[in-house]
């Protein structure tokens, strides 16, 4: 069995209890985590609030040597992140077109680096013999990452490299069903960076740190990523000291693909964009609607790759598809797809779960489904695609907007100004054509609807983890 520590002000801390992490290939334990506390959560947050006047004050050309620094270790430890990864969110080391732990990590690298290079200049409003006016970026406090299972160390350096660059100070709540690969970057971390500045706390699920950092006087700002309903409760119970909050919330992204596509040659790309971590994205595509001309070609070619998409434990080379991340989820997407059976969907891959050891579902396409049923108006965070067949473009893009979500879309064509006008129309905040999900470090992502508050990445996304302050200088 594995073990790991917390990391609070510099220091390794075990805590009275520990917890099992799970592996979901296996469904057995494989690393044991402290069960942290409320109170190891106030030692946490005293801990960054002391380390915040000096990391506040650092030269900002120190900070950014060390974010770079940070990208590093991750690099010279990407072989032991990556096999964390792997087996606590059971996503394969290569993955379905590249998409697996390995992209995790390489990724994480990539965005430290970009972060560190990001600059936010003062600007100056106005200058003439009256007065000077500068708007100042200044760094919050102490920032508190709370992070989903699904992506957790990249989401991890997400929260975390924009808030110290910009010279906050962290404390990172990972999930507790994945919170391995993040005990271990922060103690990594820490080899360089101040005591206090980053610090992590693991703790159970019903432990009531996570209420306590909603309501925590001296946290001053909340990024996290998951579920729409958390996300809710948290906005409640930061309302105390008004935190600044971002919010990354569910998505139930839909894909519109028009007439003039060719079934065969968009397939794989398709196929890709919706299964690959198994569908368990907040960006995947989740919703796909196909113009009634070119449906059954194209829903065939969507279940001939999902039958032959090699499903497995993530550390074998040969997986594409690994399971399902933990019971619940599997459960929730199994209801998802009998439901959708009682109400006339063709089940024309998949359909059913593995049975043995582990929390496999077998990659799962659904024709004739219709808006209304729940695997169309959920989000099904699982490995399954709904297809719904359209006739009219409006009428279908009406349709991609009547969800309470808005965190992506997409329009597939050969006409490339026509789906650009089409994808405006998207309700959504990232929109993208002939691609889907497809994010990088230098342009904003963020949810509009119920999919959100704030952007993440570039400068967008650092100027959210800042106050801004103007400084008028009177000439005379």
């Amino acid at each position: 069995m594995e073990k790991y520590s917390m990391t609070i002000g510099g220091k390794q801390v075990q805590a009275v209890s520990t917890f099992d992490v799970i592996n979901p290939a296996s469904g057995e334990a494989f690393a044991s985590v402290p069960a942290g506390t409320v109170a190891d959560l106030d030692a946490a947050v005293a801990a960054a609030r002391a380390a915040f006047p000096a990391w506040s004050r650092t030269p900002d050309a120190e900070r950014k040597r060390l974010v770079h620094a940070l990208a590093g270790l991750l690099e010279a430890n990407a072989p032991a992140l990556m096999e964390q990864v792997t087996k606590e969110t059971g996503k394969p080391l290569n993955g379905l077109n590249g998409v697996g732990s390995g992209m995790e990590v390489g990724g994480s690298i990539a965005w430290t680096h970009v972060t560190a290079d990001l600059e936010l200049p003062v600007e100056v409003i106005q200058d003439n013999d009256d007065a000077r006016i500068e708007v100042h970026r200044k760094p919050l406090g102490v920032v508190a990452s709370i992070t989903p299972w699904n992506w957790p160390l990249m989401i991890a350096i997400w929260h975390v490299m924009p808030a110290l660059r910009a010279g906050n100070t962290v404390v990172i709540k990972p999930s507790e069903l994945t919170p391995v690969a993040t005990l271990h970057f922060v103690e990594l971390a820490n080899t360089v960076l101040p005591a206090g500045v980053l610090n992590v706390v693991s703790a159970e699920r019903d432990s009531g740190v996570g209420e306590a950092v909603a309501r925590h006087p001296d946290i001053n700002k909340i990024v996290f990523t998951g579920s729409t309903p958390t996300g809710r409760r948290i906005m409640e119970s930061a309302a105390g000291n008004l935190k600044r909050l971002t919010l990354e919330l569910g998505g139930n992204d839909a894909g519109i693909v028009l007439p003039d596509v060719d079934p065969k040659g968009v397939a794989a790309k398709l196929f890709g964009v919706t299964f690959h971590n198994n569908g368990q994205t907040c960006a995947c595509l989740k919703r796909l609607y196909v113009h009634e001309s070119i449906y059954e070609e194209l829903c065939q070619e969507l279940a001939r790759l999902a039958r032959e998409a090699v499903v497995g434990d993530g550390l074998l080379a040969e997986t594409q598809l690994g399971p399902v991340q933990n019971r619940k989820q599997l459960d929730y997407v199994a209801a998802l797809v009998e439901d959708a059976k009682a109400r006339g969907a063709r089940v024309l891959s998949g359909g059913t779960p593995r049975s043995g050891k582990g929390y496999f579902y077998e990659p799962t396409v659904l024709a004739d489904v219709t808006d209304g049923m729940r695997v169309v108006d959920e989000e099904q965070f699982g490995p399954i695609l709904p297809i719904i067949k359209y006739a009219d473009i409006d009428e279908v893009i009406s349709r991609a907007n009547d969800n309470p979500n808005g965190l992506g879309g997409s329009v597939w064509s050969n006409d490339l100004a026509r789906a650009s006008q089409l994808a405006l129309r998207l309700e959504c905040g990232t929109a993208w054509i002939n691609e889907h999900g497809a994010i990088q470090p230098d342009a904003p992502f963020g949810g509009v609807k119920q999919s959100g508050i704030g952007v993440e990445f570039g400068h967008y996304g650092l100027e959210e983890y800042t106050t801004i302050q103007t400084l008028k200088i009177m000439k005379h």
